[in-house]
């Protein structure tokens, strides 16, 4: 089988799809999704074959698969793209697949597939609902498809490929335009309801926060092009390249030219992966529809961020072997990471919206993967990606699928209230058995329940990597963020699933379709099974009885940087346990009897603090302050109304009445007394020349003829003349 040729087709099919939907399918719904479906199908079908083929093939992995193509001469070489299959691409292809079919699916039954048209439903927004009348002639409210069906699934293609192009990419460009498709997809579907304005602003933040971070991400894939010499990841990873870069000091602040080109490509990360201060757009990108939030959560988007990150460590990590200090891009990882890590967590505990939780917990636990990498715990923040793509698209569908249950409820009740706010739920654990089953195993596994879900194996190995590094701050940091991680789920467990329901909605709430409800066992299963993949050697009783096969396969990829040596304590694996199973309980102690219309107790408990941490510390208002007040005044005082109306109006009218002046002189200087008086003179003598030859025109036939032999005796004087004189 041509391994090669299956990782170039990766790619294709959404691709394909995307294009097929809209130029010929996107009137109809069914052909639609089932051309994304089966798009999405071919090329997890294509990443199981390759994954297979990869770990069950060592020389693969430890020499790398590698197929390039010439695209572009350049002087007497060629500029090559191509792909590569080494033990990070098989990983991230393994839940990239996985999820983005998942959700695929999942989609359908999201959509409402099957359901009538909607009354007053319009492109651009939610759908309202629908009214039917019964078989016993009674009048129903039920939930109704969305407007633009086939758009949503021709736009998830295009997502669906840029970020297989990025990952299977072994060079800069095609991961880079992967990237940036990423960024146009997420601006398309966070603004999917583009009449909706929260949704038009959020997908605007999105778009121009990941531009910051991007611009100086390409202006250092520029330096680093310019000093390899290359793109392709061969040569720019090769040992006389990284030396090269770490021992090469830059013109910026005497940093070498690995630690300036580092810390570029660093800020396309942050931006990416939604780290402080660029932070702020993930949580807005919850306007959109909830399979966007997974895609962007856990397929795509954010991870791609981490993945950089990790694909680049040998680069961020140059001139560092594990011993000696900090590069500055690892030092600025694990401060930011740890920094956003707990940040993020804090503001967590104080959201009402289930969806927004989960948003604020994905830009935590975004901070764990770039803390570890920040300590070198390079194999740990690999692991903690899988894990967290895993059990953060199963949180997001989960979401979904409690929205869904409780837009039924508002539909069939009509009551005003808000379906995404958790104080309007309660005891749907028996309103939504498999929802709450699957919900409760990813809640447990992003809590770091310990032994049974994967998130424990990955989030210990993190906090081991700090703990052995010699990183105390870090690792206590983390630490905390892992407790309120823990604090938060139990809250969010048990004021939508827990005691009796609050609304009259949440009453009538009902479990989702089959579409919706396979895709969450699905990934419930991968949120405890995954996990065994990772199990350190030296953890206690188990370690080593079953073979930690991640951090094997990973091995081949730390080029040029090094693990911390291992070392065994119990103080992590002590303090992972007291963080999770104390912050479970202090959760379920605060929220298991929550009432109707009763406050949430972390509001007279944190006091005024509570405030600021449900306003996210108003880091939106100080930026707002800071920086979109100040380019707003920018942008109308000194560039619309003085440059624009002043000077370049200005000049523009000064040119248009130097025009008029100028037209006005040549009128009265040249048109007037030349072109005018000219034509006019003209004129009057071809009048006057008329008027004296008009006497020989007498009208009789007798003239007319003394006339003519007048003329033919000069005539023939004049050739007598000519021809015999």
């Amino acid at each position: 089988m041509n391994y090669e040729l299956i990782t170039w087709l990766i790619p294709l099919p959404p691709l394909l799809a995307f294009f097929v939907i809209f130029l010929a399918t996107y009137k109809n719904n069914k052909l639609s999704h089932t051309l994304a479906i089966g798009a999405a199908f071919l090329s997890w079908l294509l990443s199981m074959f390759l994954f297979a083929f990869a770990v069950t093939n060592k020389e693969v992995i430890e020499k790398g698969l590698i197929s390039s193509i010439s695209w572009l001469p350049t002087a007497d070489t060629w500029f090559k793209i191509g792909v590569q299959v080494d033990a990070l691409t098989t990983i991230t292809l393994f839940f990239v697949s996985w999820t983005i079919l998942m959700i695929f699916i999942y989609s359908v039954g999201y959509h409402n597939f099957g359901q009538p048209k909607g009354d007053y439903d319009r492109p651009g927004l939610p759908p309202k609902g629908a009214e039917i009348v019964t078989d016993d002639g009674h009048h129903q409210h039920v939930l109704s498809i969305e407007p633009m069906y086939a758009r949503f699934f021709g736009f998830f293609g295009l997502f669906a490929f840029a970020m297989y192009l990025l990952v299977v990419s072994n060079n800069l460009l095609t991961l880079y335009i992967g990237w940036e498709i990423m960024g146009l997809c997420s601006y398309l579907l966070i603004g999917f309801w583009y009449a909706k304005p929260s949704a038009k602003a959020a997908a605007q933040k999105a778009f121009l926060t990941t531009r910051i971070g991007d611009v100086f991400m390409l202006i250092g894939l520029v330096a680093l092009y310019t000093f390899s010499g290359s793109l392709q990841y061969e040569v720019i990873f090769s040992e006389s390249v990284l030396h090269g870069l770490a021992s090469t000091i830059s013109p910026v602040f005497g940093l070498s030219w690995a630690g300036l080109i580092g810390l570029l490509i660093l800020m396309g990360v942050i931006g990416k992966s939604s780290q402080f201060p660029l932070h702020i757009w993930l949580p807005d990108a919850m306007e959109g529809p909830t399979p966007v939030s997974a895609m962007i959560h856990a397929a795509t988007m954010v991870s791609a961020g981490v993945y950089l990150a990790i694909r680049f460590f040998p680069v961020l990590s140059a001139g560092w072997d594990g011993t000696t200090a900090l590069t500055p891009p690892m030092l600025v990882m694990a401060i930011i990471g740890s920094f956003t890590a707990l940040f993020s967590a804090t503001i967590a505990i104080a959201q009402r919206d289930v969806k927004r939780v989960l948003a604020y917990s994905t830009i935590s636990q975004l901070g764990f993967m770039i803390a570890a990498l920040g300590v070198g715990a390079y194999v740990a923040a690999t692991f903690h990606l899988v894990t967290h793509a895993i059990f953060k698209a199963l949180l997001f569908l989960g979401s979904g699928s409690i929205i869904h249950g409780m837009e039924h409820g508002v539909l069939h009740t009509q009551e005003h209230i808000d379906p995404q706010d958790m104080f309007n739920m309660g005891g749907l654990s028996k309103k939504m058995p498999v929802t709450f089953a699957t919900f409760v195993i990813g809640g447990f596994a992003l809590s770091g329940f310990p032994f049974i879900t994967a998130g424990f194996w990955s989030k210990d190995e993190i906090l081991s990597g700090a703990f052995h590094g010699g990183f105390p701050v870090v690792f206590w940091v983390l630490a905390i963020a892992a407790f309120l991680t823990a604090f938060y789920t139990m809250r969010q467990i048990s004021l939508v699933f827990l005691g009796q329901p609050r609304t009259s909605a949440a009453k009538h709430a009902h479990e989702t379709p089959k579409t919706m409800i396979i895709p969450l066992m699905i990934l419930a299963f991968f949120a405890i099974t995954i996990g065994w993949v990772g199990i350190s050697e030296e953890f206690p009783v188990i370690g080593g009885m079953v073979p930690n096969w991640l951090e094997s396969f990973m091995e081949s990829m730390l080029v040029g940087a090094h693990a911390p040596v291992a070392h065994h304590s119990l103080v992590p694996l002590i303090v992972s346990l007291a963080v999770s199973l104390g912050g479970l309980f202090l959760g379920w102690l605060f929220y298991r009897n929550i009432k109707e219309a009763q406050a949430d107790p972390m509001e007279w408990s944190l006091a005024g603090f509570y405030k600021v941490l449900s306003n996210k510390y108003y880091i939106d208002e100080i930026y707002s302050y800071l920086f979109i007040n100040p380019s707003k005044w920018l942008a109308d005082k000194v560039v619309f109304k003085f440059l624009d109306q002043k000077v370049f109006d200005g000049i523009l009218h000064g040119l248009a009445r130097l025009s008029i002046w100028l037209g006005e002189k040549f009128r009265f200087w040249f048109d007037v007394p030349v072109v005018n008086k000219g034509g006019d003179n003209l004129a009057l003598g071809t009048r006057k020349l008329g008027n004296n030859l008009k006497i020989t025109q007498s009208g009789q036939i007798q003239d007319y003829l003394v006339l003519a032999l007048v003329f033919s005796l000069v005539g023939g004087f004049l050739f007598y003349l000519i021809l015999f004189t």
